[in-house]
């Protein structure tokens, strides 16, 4: 089988319900955020007829908020085996599932309402041999709380581990264009190659979160690295009607990272995640068509001290965050 991509809201949940159902043997989940009720269910199904499933969750968020609690009390009651992902991380962000040893899903969203209804959102289907016995390789080493590291020459792309070094590697070699999709944009290293990948010429498409979404300690540097890349050339836009949730990056039309990575210091250096990186004709093609759609159904991002100032009155701690910005009045700008 050659690789396959979901893309969300478009595909639904259906491919994800069908692949459980689909299952003969066993099942391998690990989730950021659960609380589906038909994937929730069809798991439950896979348990009752003899699959072995078994569920990793991650127990809650940096800020110790957890979402996940009832979604495994329910799948615990009917005899599926969950634990809490691997306490080695800060946050388990992984969103990947296998099927049978045989079929991976390597995901950018998770398996809630929000990401498979009202999020533009991706997933690879890969049944590489190689491919999947990592992933089982990296679940059993996370159940197990034992240490896990990467093959050296696979595709996938895991942190804490190589993410990024090999996201660099990847926007290092981009000889003419780079589309991105991701929520933030705050890694110094990451966004020391797109300047110098816009410095070499390569044309920068730029799909971000408005500024107001982000958290307020997340704002400096999130704000920045978008001024900084559209400084040099990129072009900046927010996704108009549908929120964005994908973590893509798109070179040369040709190839493609897509996975659970958010381009930020936390996600490379002390979370577990894990995206795939792929080359595959018929993927590559449905994500530059993706990529183009959204690109026309977006909005240039003002990243003038004005423009700043007026998108983040959308939040209630506007002073707050002009003042950690710096940002002078409107007419002001430097």
């Amino acid at each position: 089988m050659a690789r396959q991509l979901i893309v969300l809201p478009d595909h639904t949940a259906k491919p994800f319900v069908d692949a459980v159902d689909n299952a003969k043997k066993s099942i391998r989940v690990k989730m950021f955020l659960f609380s589906h009720v038909g994937l929730i269910d069809a798991v439950i199904r896979a348990k009752k007829r003899g699959v072995e499933v078994r569920v990793m969750l991650n127990p809650a968020r940096r800020s110790g908020k957890s979402e996940n609690a009832a979604t495994a009390k329910r799948l615990k009651a009917a005899g599926v085996e969950v634990k809490d992902s691997n306490p080695a991380f800060d946050v388990t962000h992984e969103k990947s599932m296998v099927i049978d040893d045989r079929v991976a899903f390597v995901q950018s969203l998770n398996w809630d309402v929000k990401n498979l209804e009202g999020t533009r959102d991706y997933a690879v289907v890969t049944a590489d041999k190689t491919e999947v016995a990592e992933m089982v390789t990296c679940f059993e080493s996370d159940w197990a709380r034992t240490t896990f590291s990467p093959g050296g020459h696979s595709q996938l792309i895991w942190c804490p581990n190589n993410g990024r070094e090999r996201i660099a590697d990847f926007i290092d070699s981009a000889k003419h264009s780079l589309w991105l999709q991701n929520e933030r944009y705050q890694d110094t290293v990451i966004i020391e190659r797109l300047v110098r990948a816009a410095m070499r010429g390569v044309r920068l498409h730029i799909l971000a979160r408005p500024p107001h979404t982000l958290k307020k300690d997340k704002l400096v540097e999130g704000v920045g690295g978008l001024r900084i890349v559209h400084d040099v050339g990129a072009k900046v836009h927010a996704l108009k009607g549908l929120k964005l949730h994908a973590k893509m990056i798109l070179a040369d039309e040709k190839r493609a990272i897509v996975g659970s990575i958010n381009l930020s210091p936390g996600s490379f250096d002390g979370r577990r995640e894990l995206a795939i990186e792929t080359d595959s004709h018929n993927v590559v093609k449905r994500l530059n068509e993706a990529a183009q759609t959204d690109w026309a159904n977006s909005k240039k991002l003002d990243l003038t001290d004005a423009g700043l100032l007026r998108d983040l009155g959308k939040r209630s701690q506007t002073a707050d965050g002009a003042e950690l910005l710096v940002l002078k009045p409107s007419g002001e700008d430097s």
